[in-house]
């Protein structure tokens, strides 16, 4: 009797330690019918979990991959021609016990490949930052489990923004005249400190719970698409956070690039197609840490690899997503971000993704592009679609602050910069941009209202797609001098506190008891709002061919053309009134019947212009857009 209830007891003990067994991760959770991707790497963490047996009822299992990491399993599962529903994961014992169980579900796609048509030169981007835009539930800017506290005290602590505060303000958005929300990473990074940025992700399947949760991340898609508004997210292969629960029990050595010390970056990525690169310089640039916090993912890892391939399609079929963004782009393993890049326009070849390719040659930059001929000479094909138009950026921010125009300053370095567009394979799918969250802010150093319209104009008006930064639009300034911070200010009444908002005029916003925006802020923002609603609405911008004119005494001059419908955008830049001879441009204008119909109207001032005179005077620092 005695022998029997020990061995019930030892029976009682096995029950109660296998039911201890503890799944903390299974990524991804779910996934859709019908999905190209449908073999599918599910990723099992959790104590000692490797010593068991995988089963998924109702699903094959392909494989299952151990590494020197007991903690985790790798389970590849086919999905195809199964029905939406849930499909248990199984973990058993020796003995054939379940020790542990996980619903795995396939649920059904809201939206077919063929529906997400991404966006385009129809768009107009409206980057913001979330931390900085508005706040609409304080009581998540400290959170339990979250390291850093709110505090906007501190300029580059956390200011409580959040998913309530842009949805809050989707129709300002709406009215500026943008049309897609590129905001700044919402996944969770749980650093101590700076983790307002969200560039150091600590889960790549959870939103920060200080902006929100996954639920309303949907929700803020699915109410901009109410809205005719897109949405992008923007992607972080290159690195992950120090507090990644993933960096802190790593499932194989080789996920993440290690030293024996601590090597940050080189940031030198011209390594990356330079053919006489050293090898060692190469590394620097490419396995280097992005920065203390920053581990730089080893991508050649296939696990790893297809965890992001996975991660990425994940978000945007739960999310419904527009686009992607992808941050430090060509800092990547090419070869991998290229399979990673394909994997995803595979599935959704509709979609438009951009990457972050911070370099200041064209050549360098289109080696990035999709099909590029730079790229081909190395035999590399990113499959990237659009790229970053960097080399304007610089144009831009130095020609409206030279008042002369040199050989190659003011204005020719705008035409210059569109003179070397024969290197890119696909020049319209460049973004196109006065600033963005890690430049300097365009009105601290081009600080007058002039400027500013002459570069909105610019990039509204010429091919690629344009991208606003949050608070360009009310002339925000901030030195990047000053740290980056200060070029990420808190948007004028996004808090509670604010005792003006930037958000409405004066009328509307007499109504919420709050002060609306200035004289000069209104400036900033009815021309913003008027250039972009025009656009919105210009198949000749959208899609039309760009000829182009040689600045003279700092005056750029250049044509929208689109069989009959024609576009003339005048820039003087020269603080001096400007005459332009109307016959340097006959050859585009003589088509248009000037003579027949010499008044043509000019969208910016809603006055007429008679381009059947020999001659023009175009203000100082003007700029018209005439409509032919």
């Amino acid at each position: 009797m005695k022998t029997l209830l020990s061995l019930s007891s030892l029976f009682v003990v096995f029950l109660l330690s296998a039911q201890a067994v503890v799944l903390d991760h299974v990524e991804p959770a779910n996934w859709w019918v019908g999905m190209k991707h449908h073999q599918v790497q599910v990723l099992l963490h959790g104590p000692q979990i490797a010593k068991y047996n995988v089963n998924v009822r109702g699903l094959n299992v392909l494989g299952v991959i151990k590494t020197e990491n007991p903690n985790y399993l790798f389970v590849t599962v086919e999905t195809q021609d199964r029905n939406a529903g849930t499909y248990p994961i199984t973990l058993t014992n020796a003995m054939n016990k379940e020790v542990a169980r996980f619903d795995f579900k396939l649920e059904e796609r809201i939206y077919q490949s063929a529906v997400r048509q991404g966006f385009s030169t129809k768009d107009v981007i409206y980057l913001l930052m979330p931390d900085r835009f508005a706040n609409v539930y304080p009581g998540q800017d400290t959170y339990p489990g979250m390291t850093e506290p709110g505090n906007r005290s501190l300029p580059g602590g956390r200011h409580g923004g959040d998913i309530g505060g842009i949805m809050e303000h989707l129709d300002y958005i709406k009215e500026l005249g943008a049309t897609t929300i590129w905001t700044t990473p919402l996944l969770e990074d749980n650093e101590p400190t700076y983790s307002y940025h969200g560039y150091a992700q600590s889960d790549l399947y959870k939103v920060d719970p200080r902006y929100g949760t996954n639920a309303w991340f949907k929700e803020l898609v699915l109410e901009s698409h109410r809205r005719g508004l897109k949405v992008i997210k923007d992607e972080v292969p290159n690195h992950w956070s120090s507090k990644h629960w993933m960096i802190q029990d790593l499932p194989t050595k080789t996920w993440i690039h290690q030293f024996d010390q601590f090597t940050r970056s080189s940031y030198r990525t011209s390594t990356q197609m330079d053919p006489y690169a050293a090898p060692s310089d190469h590394a620097a640039s490419a396995d280097g840490w992005f920065d203390t916090s920053m581990p730089d993912m080893n991508q050649s890892n296939p696990l790893l690899l297809t965890y992001l391939i996975q991660n990425t399609l994940w978000w945007v079929e739960y999310a419904c997503l527009d686009g992607l963004r992808v941050d430090t782009y060509s800092y990547n393993d090419k070869e991998a971000i290229a399979t990673w890049t394909k994997a995803i326009m595979e599935e959704y070849p509709y979609l438009n993704m951009v990457g972050e390719v911070w370099l200041h040659n064209q050549a360098q930059i289109s080696y990035w592009q999709k099909d590029s001929k730079i790229g081909a000479l190395d035999s590399y094909n990113s499959g990237l679609p659009a790229v970053m138009d960097f080399t304007l950026h610089d144009a831009i921010m130095q020609a409206f602050n030279e008042r002369n125009q040199g050989w190659d300053q003011g204005m020719a370095r705008i035409y210059e910069n569109f003179v070397n567009d024969f290197v890119y394979e696909n020049p319209n799918n460049l973004l196109v941009f006065m600033e963005n969250h890690d430049t300097k802010r365009f009105n601290e150093y081009c600080p007058n209202l002039a400027d500013y319209k002459l570069a909105l104009t610019l990039i509204a008006t010429t091919r690629g797609i344009p991208q606003i930064y949050y608070g360009s639009e009310i002339g925000m300034k901030g030195s990047k001098d000053a740290g980056d911070a200060d070029i990420r200010r808190d948007f004028p009444g996004g808090w509670d506190t604010d005792t003006l908002t930037a958000f409405y005029a004066q009328d509307d916003a007499r109504k919420r008891s709050k002060l609306g925006r200035t004289p000069e802020q209104e400036a900033y923002f009815q021309f913003t709002k008027k250039v972009l609603n025009w656009r919105k609405n210009q198949a000749v911008i959208h899609e039309g061919s760009l000829v182009q004119y040689v600045p003279q005494n700092n005056v750029y001059v250049y044509f929208r053309i689109l069989g009959e419908k024609k576009i003339m955008v005048v820039l003087n830049n020269s603080l001096d009134a400007q005459s332009l001879t109307t016959g340097r441009f006959g050859e585009v204008l003589d088509k248009f019947s000037i003579r027949a119909v010499p008044l043509k109207k000019e969208v910016l001032t809603d006055t007429f212009i008679d381009l059947s005179q020999k001659s023009l005077t175009i203000p100082g620092k003007t700029a018209w857009i005439i409509e032919l």
